[in-house]
Formats: structure tokens, sequence, C-alpha cells
């Protein structure tokens, strides 16, 4: 039997219902590009569409269904484009760099960059990460409230034994501590890990899970949940807004009177003021967790070009723009995320294209020492945050955004 129709079986196979999406790889050997190209396909002679630039692409779909996706067809594309350079100075990253953003917006790479302009005409900007943790949040029952409050204790007493069943797991993983929260007889426990260059939350489930296997046997607790929603992943919280999870990143910088008048067309008055009454009498107004202009902007392009977990844009859109002008009649401009989730290593950052751009930015893989890539990611996104907001505030203040939007977004 020829290959074309052995494929050819195939499809009809799965088009009938006889091979599920999922099995494909089965018939192929293992072989997941023939598999993604197979489904594909079903999927054109099942829907009538013809799939032609989902089908082309270079991503390792071998390597992508061993980690990143499940019942794969192609891929989606976005375009990809370069603001920058922007100099940073940080305790991890110290150069000029070149911000890459995957995106269908129109004007905001040209916004970024117009940023990055004013940033550099000022000296720089400066960043710093100020805690590194991530989080899991598990829920267990307990027979009562002062079972759980004992069980709470025990945790606090033993968590030198727990810290060592926790770093078995993985020589990157480090327990940093742990909250418990008890309402009735519900005890919630906040593991925090430092996680080395990965953004680590797989790393903290697999830890916490050995954790808890010990935590029952030994007080006879319920295990609930493995999530309990106390972490809190992927949802606004004001539990991650006040005590961060993954890298909490402040990045600063003082732009110039003359750099606002010729770069941003505006004043330092005028910026100061939008930030005032936008990102916080309107962020209180509407009772937001971002008080801030666009923070999410920024970090869904950097995410989907450097193989980040696209979700986690919910806990990076909050945070803190401040705008105040100086003695000097300069502006002070300072964006605060205390909820930043990278890494360097694992997830997508593997992806051909998405090593490539944190490749750019020569960020990929793992630092030396451990943790030290994705602490410098971490202060050249927030940098690249800041250059957002300087712009579109900046845009604001001179009252241009509906005309950029016109010209480069249509």
């Amino acid at each position: 039997m020829s290959v074309e129709v052995r494929d050819e079986e195939i499809v009809e196979k799965i088009v009938k219902g006889e091979i599920k999406l999922y099995e494909v790889e089965d018939y192929t050997g293992g072989d997941s590009f023939k598999a993604t190209e197979l489904r594909r396909r079903a999927i054109e002679r099942i829907t009538g569409v013809r799939l032609e630039n989902i089908g082309n692409f270079s991503i390792d779909a071998n390597r992508a269904m061993k980690a990143n996706i499940e019942n794969m067809i192609g891929v989606a594309q976005l375009p990809l484009g370069i603001a920058g350079p922007l100099q940073v100075k940080g305790e991890f990253a110290d150069g000029s760099y070149f911000i890459p953003l995957a995106t269908t917006e129109g004007a905001l790479v040209a916004s970024v960059n117009r940023g990055c302009t004013a940033i550099n005409r000022s000296g720089g900007a400066r960043s710093f990460v100020l805690r590194d943790g991530m989080a899991r949040g598990p829920v267990l029952k307990a027979k009562s409230a002062e079972h759980a409050v004992r069980a709470a204790r025990f945790i606090e007493e033993n968590f030198e034994k727990l810290k060592k069943i926790a770093e078995d797991t993985d020589p990157f993983i480090t327990l940093q501590r742990i909250e418990p929260y008890i309402v009735g007889r519900n005890l919630f426990l906040r593991f925090v890990y430092g996680t080395g260059d990965a953004m680590g939350m797989n790393m903290a489930t697999f830890a916490t899970d050995e954790i808890l296997k010990f935590l029952e046997q030994e007080l006879d607790l319920e295990h609930i949940a493995l999530s309990g929603n106390l972490c809190v992943d992927k949802k606004p919280s004001a539990m991650n807004f006040l005590r961060g999870r993954g890298k909490t990143v402040v990045s600063e910088v003082v732009l110039k009177r003359e750099v606002v008048k010729e770069v941003l067309k505006t004043t330092p008055e005028a910026m100061a003021e939008v930030c005032y009454r936008k990102c916080f009498v309107g962020s209180a107004q509407a009772a937001a967790y971002g008080f801030n202009a666009h923070f999410a902007n920024i970090i869904a392009a950097i995410f989907i070009a450097t193989g980040q977990d696209e979700a986690h844009v919910v806990e990076g859109s909050h945070g803190i723009t401040t705008a105040e002008v100086t003695e000097d009649g300069d502006l002070y401009f300072a964006v605060t995320l205390p909820s930043l989730q990278v890494g360097t290593v694992g997830g997508g950052t593997a992806l051909g294209t998405q090593k490539e751009a944190l490749s750019i930015m020569g960020v990929y893989g793992p630092g030396n020492p451990p943790g030290s890539n994705a602490k410098k990611f971490a202060e050249i996104v927030a940098a690249a945050v800041l250059a957002g907001e300087v712009s579109l505030i900046g845009a604001l203040g001179a009252r241009h955004l509906a005309e950029a939007h016109m010209r480069l977004n249509r």
C-alpha cells in the first residue's frame, strides 16, 4: 500500500469519526508532523475550508506536541514587530535592547517605539525586581476550625521538613514560605517558590502535590483541590496586586521637559494630570485592579512573541503608573508591576520563533547564576511597559490618540 493511499485512509477515518483527533499519532508511528497534516486535511474536508496559511509553518510539530499543544493542525500566525532599541539599566539588564512585539493592533509598535525614543533621550530606564516567587494555593478540608488551626501551626513548626520535600522534586526549586489562610474548616495554603529561570507554575504544582501527600497522611486533612484559587492563577485579584506572583518589578525614568515637548508634543504637567485623572481617579471609579493606561497591550505582545503563558496577561495587567512633575520641571514617570510571570526556559520558550525572539534580547535559556536570565527579562519587559505608558499618556496629553489610530490602525 502506498503512503498516499494509507494517508487517505486515515483522513477518511478521521472524517467518519473512526479515528479520534488525539489518536492520529498512533497511526503515524508517533510522527506529529505527519499527524498534523492529516488532521488538517480532515478538518478541511469536514468544514470545506482550505487551510493553506494555517498549514504553512516552521515550528517543530514533534516538539510542540510533546509540550505545548494537542490535536495540532498548524499555526496561528501574527505579525511580529520590533520596537527600540531601549536603554535599560537594572541589576540584571544593562544595555540597549530591541523589543519583539507580536500583535495585530496597528499603532502599538509605533507607540512603544516612540516611548523608547523619549526614554533613551532622557538617559534610559532603570528597572528593578523587588520580589520573585511563584505561588500555588491548594485548599484542604479539616475536621473543624480548631483542627485547621492546629494544622497551620504544625506546618509553621515543620517548615524545614516541608521545604526538603518540595526541593527534592526539582534541583532549581526553592520553597520560600507557606502562608496559611483559614475560612471555617477550610485550610488554604499559599506556597511561594523560587523557580530559577522558569516561570515555574508546573514546578510549583509538582512540589506542592508532594507536600500535600505528606500533610494528608500526617494531619488527617482532606486534599480538596491542588489549586484552591488563592494562588491566584490567571484571575484578577487583590492578592496578586498586593502580594505579587512571579516577579514584582518597577521601572522608572525622569523625562526631560524638552524631550516631552519635542518627542511627545505635550508638557510634563499635562501628562501628570492625565495620569492622575485617568489612571487613579478613573481606575478608582471603575474599581479596577490596574491603575495604568495599557500594561496589557505591551505584555500580551511580548508574551506571544516569546512563548510565555499568554493567560498570565491577566495578572501582568495589574499595576500602577505614577507621574510627577519634578522641582526642575521635568517628569518623573514610573510603572510598578506586582505580578509579572515570565520565564526564559520551559513552556513555549523553546519553540523556534519564540526562542529567536528571546535571543534578540539576549535572555534565552538558563542564566548564570540560575534565575538571572528570567530577572533580566523581567526588567526589560517592565521597561517596555514603561515605554508604552509614556507614549500613550503623552498622546492623551497632546490629544493625538485618535489621530494616531486613524493613521496607523485602519
